[in-house]
């Protein structure tokens, strides 16, 4: 099951860091004048930066929104990353948040998780605000084509509190309320270490509400976005692991990708450098990675 090969490559490199690809062209050392070469340069960048952290890390997230920006070169570029990282052994996390009902969310899901999707990954995001028959379709597709989703509970941007934080009749928050649907929507589909393939999106800038999450959902695998420049650090990120440092990975984006810019040289070199010093921090905090 998909989730327990990212687990098993968190385990072997001991290291719960996702590099996330969110690849904007002014990031790029060297960015051509002409537009209509940029999505061929961030490629090149991507696969670059692939190459140097393979070994270090077990997951990339791709942010399809700075694809399609690009337009139908950007899309195409985005295929060949994540192509590149799975060549690479790496488990690839599309970022797309797709959300829609019944036979719109099917074709997403299929485009994604199916056995022959064009944008082929082995983890989406969705949004779950639709509520079940939004999600339905991602975690059937998922399940068939052995792929998995992360569904938005609480997300890392600061204004997710106007949502996400107001109380329900019965005493629960918003996000407490979606928790608890993530864990049943993936109740069915549990693996060997007791996760299932429907996962969270929890922000690591909100430690507290990671932690009522991490205790509503002990079998809901988390995806925690915010470290590094969006001001989460490791200390506020075990409240979303389980003892032993399993049950969740944490993406970093900006801080590894533009690593370069506050190091100098080579930009792929300085991005192993930012994966390898946030894997020490990570451990700092969670110790060895066991199951």
């Amino acid at each position: 099951m998909i989730v327990d090969t990212l687990i098993e490559a968190i385990i072997k490199k001991q290291n719960p860091t996702c590099v996330g690809l969110d690849t904007a062209p002014e990031y790029l050392p060297d960015l051509p004048h002409e537009k209509g070469a940029w999505a061929e340069s961030v490629r090149c960048f991507n696969e670059n930066i692939i190459n140097a952290v393979a070994d270090v890390v077990p997951a990339v997230k791709v942010q399809v929104a700075y694809y399609e920006a690009l337009g139908a070169a950007g899309l195409e570029c985005f295929k060949k990353t994540c192509a590149c990282a799975k060549a690479h052994g790496l488990i690839v996390i599309a970022d797309c948040k797709r959300n829609d009902i019944g036979a719109t969310a099917a074709q997403y899901a299929k485009a994604f998780l199916g056995e022959e999707a064009p944008f082929a990954c082995d983890l989406l995001t969705v949004n779950g605000y639709l509520g079940t028959d939004g999600v339905a379709p991602f975690v059937e597709e998922s399940a068939r084509s052995d792929r998995g989703v992360f569904v938005l509970v609480k997300t890392s941007n600061p204004s997710s509190g106007e949502l996400q934080n107001l109380k329900l009749a019965d005493g629960r928050t918003v996000y407490e309320c979606m928790g608890d649907m993530v864990e049943g929507w993936g109740e069915k589909t549990r693996g060997k270490y007791g996760y299932s393939r429907v996962g969270a999106v929890v922000g690591a800038t909100y430690p507290e509400e990671a932690k009522i999450l991490r205790a509503r959902m002990p079998h809901t695998f988390f995806l925690a976005p915010g470290y590094g420049a969006q001001g989460a650090n490791a200390e506020m990120l075990k409240n979303c692991f389980h003892a032993g440092g399993m049950g969740g990975i944490v993406n970093n984006s900006r801080g590894i990708l533009c690593a370069y810019k506050k190091r100098g040289g080579d930009y792929a070199e300085a991005a192993r450098r930012a994966a390898l010093e946030m894997q020490a921090d990570l451990l700092s905090v969670l110790g060895e990675i066991h199951a």
